[in-house]
């Protein structure tokens, strides 16, 4: 028989089934051509190591899109998947000959082989080799621009009942893949020499068992190889040497979404969802998917009735016969649903391509499914919680005042110290409170190998977080890392771990001393006091820890400062200015005495930082303002510092960096300005004075401090500008205070206000 001969008819040999990975028409093909030849045994294209898991796919509870999982046992890291879909050939071939009780077995090269040397499945070419597209090569000699719908026209849209009957297809692209092996070789896939090799050897072992009435399922790229006559020397010589290592396997819930090409698997498709709906349409398939397109549109608030559905259906047949297709394809129909159901707008037809050209089916895989017993406690606690695996984003609300949704907020929190990251935090859009939380979901299948990864911790999500957590303690190199260590501890409620956390931080924090670093950390260490309160964990012990960093922060900070710094230096520690503020408010309030000893030593720095000759502007101004919104620094205190700020001895970038420092957007400046004349008639006034060759240097700092404020805030200030100083010097003889305001606080008045305020928050849920 001739290399090119694709199939061979029962008993004149092997039947040969070349296909195209995840091809609803391959598929219904190989189904047809089974049923005819009636064959002993099956082999199939996919490692020999997945052999045990196959009885599963006849389970009940196995929902495909699945994939085969093979990692290596001393580095899960280390993996392969082999996804498979109801539209896949391969699947549907296990599926028959379950049903037929008949053999079924993988016969690609060994996982064991291709992990040891770093392949990927059906990745057979070189780094830098050339490799060629056998798809597109055809494509291309049949004259068509894209080999998707050069595919849809001969095999998609191809029934069984076809010229030469259910073989027809096979034979004819067989032959093709003959044509490419001559001219070609082996195209680049270097690699695949080695694995036909080993498919041959399995063939040969299946012959001397069941004669030459069995079939192979393969991709068509390897029909002309495993039919060339080849020996058994040859063969054994290619796969010798070859590396190995342990693997172990299991089957893993896999996703449309992650089919597509775009996920990255390299036999991937562009349209998995519009792949499956083409497979399980029995009749005509543009009109029920053009009506599945019709009741999305219609979720989303669209106006589509059925008359847009039929009008679609003609634009697409008419476009079809213009083209000269047998039938509309992926792009006709997509067309047609953009002028008819979308107004020529791309915008709904991008939601049509993601939630239905594309989709987010995922599979299911049974319980009695082997897997490491990590899977096994994370599954048992999604159900217990009711947090289902999902393949689109779900965005979960969390109260942590109620049992249940804490222990969701633990499991997602530990899960995320294992690297596993299911859930991701994110910006709640009700409360801000310590008692709420919002994470976002979503399951990717390549998370199945970070849970296998997670498995060398421990058996359970707990034990494994906490050994993961200490390990992690014990190989930080920096403060910071273990501070946030801390915190993320705190967070998972690792108990257990807190203990080596704690001492890894106070060793770490006795030798440090970089004062940015220190500063980088406590944030972490305060943030986490709160926690003992809000999730009832015992963070007590970080308190002598923060309190012992903030001192030495309080030391040695007026120094780092005064330490000829530049502009990028100095940003960098008004940042750390900022952090260890808010950290110091946290921890005194943590404090039995209300932190009067802690809050009055930081007052004195920020005291010595915005008087001390020196010391940039931009951290002077803002330690100034960190004072007055205190009540540390009286207003005319205020107007001495800015005043000096902005003399003409002042060099104008100093001048404006304290500007920076003190009347940064974010931090409420512009306000301020506006109620207090005479800081914003010492700016005016310094603006005016700037020379021209400094004002043009510093316009881009000024530009970004007073360009976040408020666009009310904005016309409000050019306003007072405008009117001058005699303006607001009547405002001044009006009581120092804008309209509106009293010159001095009321405080019974005030009083009344708080305890108002008090009550309100008392209320809030959060």
């Amino acid at each position: 028989m001739s290399p090119q001969a694709p199939a061979a008819a029962p008993g004149q040999g092997p039947l040969l089934l070349g296909v195209r990975h995840h091809g609803p028409g391959s598929a219904r093909a190989v189904r047809a051509a089974l049923d005819a030849a009636r064959p002993r045994a099956v082999l199939i294209e996919g490692p020999p190591e997945g052999d045990a898991l196959l009885p599963l796919a006849a389970d009940p509870g196995m929902r495909p899109p699945v994939a085969l999982l093979a990692h290596a046992a001393d580095d899960p890291g280390r993996a392969a998947f082999w996804p498979l879909a109801d539209f896949s050939p391969e699947w549907v071939a296990i599926r028959w000959a379950q049903r037929q009780d008949v053999p079924v077995r993988f016969i690609d090269l060994p996982a064991a082989h291709s992990l040891a040397a770093g392949w990927e499945p059906g990745d057979g070419g070189e780094p830098d080799s050339v490799r060629v597209d056998p798809l597109a090569v055809l494509a291309e000699t049949a004259g068509y621009d894209d080999p998707e719908r050069w595919w849809e026209d001969v095999v998609e849209h191809r029934g069984a009942a076809g010229p030469g009957g259910p073989l027809g297809a096979f034979e004819a692209l067989g032959e093709a893949m003959g044509a490419l092996r001559e001219a070609y070789g082996d195209g680049g896939h270097r690699r695949d020499l080695v694995r036909e090799a080993h498919m041959r050897r399995r063939m040969r072992a299946a012959g001397r068992e069941f004669g030459e009435d069995y079939a192979v399922v393969c991709g068509a790229w390897h029909v002309p190889a495993l039919r060339a006559k080849t020996t058994a020397a040859a063969d054994k010589a290619l796969l010798g040497g070859l590396p190995k290592v342990k693997v172990e396997t299991a089957w893993v819930p896999w996703t449309h979404r992650r089919l597509a090409r775009a996920g990255g698997y390299g036999a991937g498709i562009t349209s998995p969802g519009w792949y499956a709906h083409l497979f399980a349409a029995r009749d005509r398939p543009v009109e029920r998917w053009l009506t599945k397109v019709a009741g999305l549109l219609r979720d989303e608030d669209r106006q589509v009735s059925p008359a847009h559905v039929i009008e679609a259906v003609r634009l697409a047949d008419t476009l079809a016969a213009m083209r000269g297709r047998p039938l509309p394809g992926l792009t006709e129909t997509l067309e047609a649903v953009r002028a008819v159901m979308c107004d020529g707008s791309d915008i709904p037809l991008a939601l049509i391509e993601d939630r239905l050209v594309v989709g987010d089916v995922l599979g299911e895989i049974p319980d009695g499914a082997p897997v490491v017993p990590l899977q096994r406690d994370l599954t048992r606690q999604q159900r217990s919680l009711r947090l289902k695996a999902e393949a689109q984003d779900r965005e979960l609300e969390l109260d942590l005042r109620k049992d249940a949704d804490a222990a969701k907020s633990l499991l997602l929190h530990r899960l995320r110290l294992l690297g596993i990251g299911w859930g991701r935090p994110t910006a709640s859009r009700g409360s801000t409170g310590t008692f709420r939380e919002t994470w976002r979901l979503r399951w990717e299948p390549e998370l199945a190998v970070r849970v296998a990864e997670a498995g060398i911790w421990g058996t359970t999500v707990l034990a494994a977080a906490t050994a993961k957590a200490e390990a992690d303690a014990a190989g930080a190199g920096e403060l910071g890392e273990v501070t946030a260590l801390a915190e993320r501890c705190l967070l998972a409620g690792l108990s257990q771990a807190l203990p080596a956390v704690l001492r890894a931080l106070a060793d770490r924090a006795a030798l440090d001393t970089d004062v940015a670093r220190l500063a980088k950390a406590l944030p972490a260490l305060a943030r986490s006091l709160r926690y003992g309160d809000v999730r009832g964990t015992d963070a007590a012990a970080l308190g002598t820890v923060a309190a012992g960093l903030a001192e030495r922060i309080c030391v040695a900070l007026p120094s780092a400062c005064a330490a000829g710094l530049d502009a990028d230096a100095a940003a960098e520690l008004r940042g750390h200015v900022d952090g260890v503020h808010g950290a110091v408010g946290l921890l005194a309030g943590a404090d039995a005495d209300g932190g009067a000893g802690l809050r009055g030593r930081w007052s004195a720095v920020l005291r010595t930082l915005a008087g001390r000759d020196g010391i940039p502007g931009l951290i002077r101004g803002r330690a100034a303002r960190l004072l007055l919104d205190d009540g540390r620094l009286p207003p005319e205190e205020t107007a001495r510092l800015m005043g000096l700020a902005l003399s003409p001895a002042s060099a104008p970038a100093d001048a404006a960096g304290w500007i920076e420092g003190f009347a940064g957007g974010s931090a409420g400046g512009g306000t301020l300005l506006v109620h207090d004349d005479r800081l914003l008639g010492l700016i005016d006034a310094w603006l005016l004075s700037v020379p021209e060759g400094a004002f043009i240097d510093v316009l881009p700092l000024l530009r970004r401090t007073f360009g976040a404020y408020e666009p009310g805030v904005k016309r409000t200030l050019g306003e007072l500008v405008r009117r001058g100083p005699g303006a607001r010097s009547a405002r001044s003889a009006r009581g120092s205070a804008p309209e509106g305001f009293a010159p001095d606080l009321d405080p019974a008045r005030a009083d009344a206000a708080a305890r108002l305020a008090r009550r309100l928050l008392a209320a809030a849920p959060g």
